[in-house]
């Protein structure tokens, strides 16, 4: 199974290290910038190509790591070689990989989704934590159990999912990373409000949300949740509604309306009725 890199970015450079850390045979890269795939083939000390053409002839499988938006223009550049039997490969989380690769059923190669779910934010680095990432597959091919039980003996935790829940497992993962920087922002733009420097700010954040997102992930968000609309302070959260400005008082809103879901079942006894008033009238101003 030799594996080629179209694309030399962060996730090219990071997988194509994991794979060679891993003893898995990586032909090398090809890129529109010549630049790019000597320097991705030099860190993984594989190949650097000068044609695509070179590079699929050399391969077995084919890791499309471009942006999300150029991978079915550069697979319709692909279709007019000979991929019988290749392996045609993306690590988009949105996208299937039917609606990657339009028409891979009738160009004789197989079709994946490869997504390993973690932030890639440096190209030199990153592969180093792989290991412990989790990765999700999906796909038409008989590759797919090969891939899985490949990638786990790496060290990840690996899933196949089936192609139409894709889209609701790329939000779920947006919610647990990406929003999150929102409400932080939120909180840091409220407490410089208050007076705090930015550096203070985060530091007395990081205490706080160090330990929740611990317990979270311990215990699930239930267990773990706190505060006054667990305790149906009704008066406080008013309180927080009025001093919002109105797109934090939507996100607050929002966010409150779950975490009445999740209070009830950790106390199915007790009446969040008042609760949901409170948060249906702040979601009108």
């Amino acid at each position: 199974m030799k594996i080629g890199f179209i694309g030399a970015g962060k996730v090219g450079f990071s997988l194509g290290k994991f794979f060679v850390q891993g003893n898995l045979p990586v032909t090398g890269y090809y890129s529109r910038q010549r630049e790019s795939a000597q320097e991705a083939a030099l860190f993984t000390n594989t190949k650097p190509y000068d044609t695509m053409l070179a590079l699929v002839r050399e391969s077995d499988a084919l890791f499309l790591t471009v942006p999300d938006g150029m991978i079915p223009s550069v697979f319709t550049q692909l279709r007019q070689y000979d991929l019988s039997g290749k392996q045609i490969c993306h690590c988009s989380g949105a996208m299937t990989a039917r609606e990657a690769f339009p028409g891979a059923e009738h160009s004789g190669a197989y079709h994946y989704s490869i997504h390993p779910l973690f932030p890639i934010s440096s190209k030199y680095t990153a592969y180093r934590e792989l290991p412990g990432a989790f990765f999700c597959l999906e796909g038409d091919g008989p590759h797919l159990t090969w891939w899985r039980d490949t990638l786990a003996a790496l060290g990840p935790t690996v899933r196949i999912i089936p192609g139409e829940g894709k889209v609701r497992y790329h939000a779920a993962c947006a919610m647990a990373s990406n929003l999150v920087c929102a409400l932080a922002a939120e909180s840091l733009e409220l407490l410089e409000s208050c007076g705090f420097p930015r550096d203070l700010a985060r530091q007395a954040l990081a205490p706080l949300m160090e330990s929740n997102l611990a317990h979270i992930l311990q215990d699930g968000p239930e267990a773990a949740l706190t505060g006054p609309v667990e305790r149906c302070d009704t008066e406080t959260v008013a309180k927080h509604l009025a001093c919002l400005p109105d797109d934090a008082r939507r996100l607050y809103t929002a966010a409150s309306r779950k975490l009445v879901d999740l209070a009830q079942k950790k106390h199915p006894d007790k009446d969040y009725q008042s609760m949901n008033h409170i948060l249906k009238e702040g979601s009108r101003t």
